[in-house]
């Protein structure tokens, strides 16, 4: 576990950022793994082994800790999550996940991962530190917030023209 994992996971869940791990190990080494670094509801896994497309499905929102999960179940769990009008943000760094990386909202992989999954990712962390995703959300947001204030200022500016072009002509 790196030593910013546990501060990373609890501003992301500050901010009402659901966080759901899906890998590919056991099930029950993953969840440990998540209830020390703050993970909400790590308690509660699965094992994707063997089970149907429809078990899957179901738990989607069940669960936030996924083991034993093959690829193909990693694009149904975005997918799935993304029907239930959840943006999802997909990390990886593995061949493995380059699928689900390409069906997320938001992707992002890790400068050391495979070049596959770098390839198919939104967002590259060059520092392959998921420490420095709080910032780049908040950089996100930043220029979110611009881009909706000077579209204000620009609807205000049409107003106003229009307001004294019928003055004008009024008078």
């Amino acid at each position: 576990i790196r030593p910013n994992a546990f501060d990373t996971i609890v501003r992301f869940q500050e901010q009402g950022v659901t966080v759901k791990v899906i890998s590919g190990d056991n099930p029950e080494t993953v969840a440990a793994i998540a209830k020390k670094v703050g993970i909400f509801g790590a308690e509660k896994f699965i094992s994707c082994a063997g089970i149907s497309d429809e078990e899957l499905i179901a738990a989607a929102e069940e669960y936030a800790v996924f083991g034993r999960v093959t690829p193909d179940q990693k694009v149904l769990l975005v997918k799935t999550l993304r029907e239930h009008g959840h943006p999802v943000a997909m990390t990886g760094d593995g061949v493995n996940d380059t699928l689900a990386l390409k069906e997320s909202d938001c992707s992002v992989a890790m400068a050391d991962g495979s070049e596959v999954a770098r390839g198919v990712a939104k967002i590259v962390l060059m520092n392959s530190d998921f420490g420095s995703l709080p910032e780049v959300v908040k950089e996100g947001r930043r220029c979110i917030n611009n881009v909706r204030m000077s579209s204000v200022l620009f609807l205000m500016k049409t107003v106003f023209t229009v307001v004294l072009s019928m003055l004008s002509v009024v008078t």
